[in-house]
């Protein structure tokens, strides 16, 4: 992720008014099971931001949050969502062109304002929530509320299982 990507992160951190902390990580550990474990975090209060596209019809891009411990239910919530009559995960290749971020550091934070974010509404039950840090160097812990605070945002019911 390019600094000012991280800059303009940790600017809307601090605007929030929230608590929050960014941790450090060696980014051969970023993916969040194995971040949990080796830092000894909590996989429960995780949540992973996932990149999902339509491969029918229209071009259309999404950012998902969902608890770690879950699954994005593709086949059925985004899919109806997204409008088309199939969808996938976006490749690597497209999460970067989309967010500017690579998988396993891919953050809720700082998107551009015209990719819809949709959150799982179970991951507004948990405080702190930890997520990707823009890059695959940080993480973010941070109190779910900020996600009201960001424009293009939906909380949506049971978009994973």
């Amino acid at each position: 992720m390019s600094e000012p990507a991280t800059a303009r992160i940790r600017a809307l951190l601090e605007a929030s008014g929230l608590r929050f902390e960014i941790v450090p990580c060696d980014p051969e550990l970023a993916d969040t099971a194995v971040f949990c474990e080796h830092y000894g975090y909590s996989l429960e209060n995780s949540a992973n931001t996932i990149v999902v596209r339509s491969k029918t019809g229209e071009e259309k891009y999404a950012a998902c949050v969902v608890l770690a411990t879950t699954r994005l239910d593709v086949n059925k919530v985004v899919r109806k969502r997204l409008g088309a009559r199939k969808v996938s995960f976006a490749s690597a290749e497209e999460t970067r062109q989309v967010t500017g971020m690579d998988l396993g550091g891919v953050t809720a934070l700082g998107l551009p304002p015209d990719l819809p974010l949709w959150i799982d509404q179970r991951v507004m039950s948990y405080d702190p929530i930890i997520l990707g840090g823009g890059d695959r160097a940080s993480k973010i812990i941070v109190d779910p509320a900020i996600f009201r605070q960001l424009d293009n945002v939906e909380i949506v019911p049971d978009l994973a299982r």
